[in-house]
């Protein structure tokens, strides 16, 4: 059986996570929709999950004060 790597660990925060997706998409200015989005380019696609990990990394940091 192969491992998904992208399978989210509680299946209840699907719906979460890919809220959040389509936030960072609209805030770096990427047209995202739902479904399949292979026409995007790997910068657009890169510019939505680093501005996810971004935002991560700060509410973890404000945690930690």
């Amino acid at each position: 059986m192969a491992n998904r790597s992208n399978r989210a660990l509680v299946p209840q925060a699907k719906e979460g996570l890919n809220k959040f997706k389509m936030e960072s998409a609209r805030e770096v200015g990427v047209d995202l929709k739902e479904g399949y989005n292979g026409d995007l380019t790997s910068r657009e696609a890169g510019s939505v999950g680093g501005n996810m990990v971004k935002k991560m990394v700060e509410a973890y940091e404000q945690g930690l004060k």
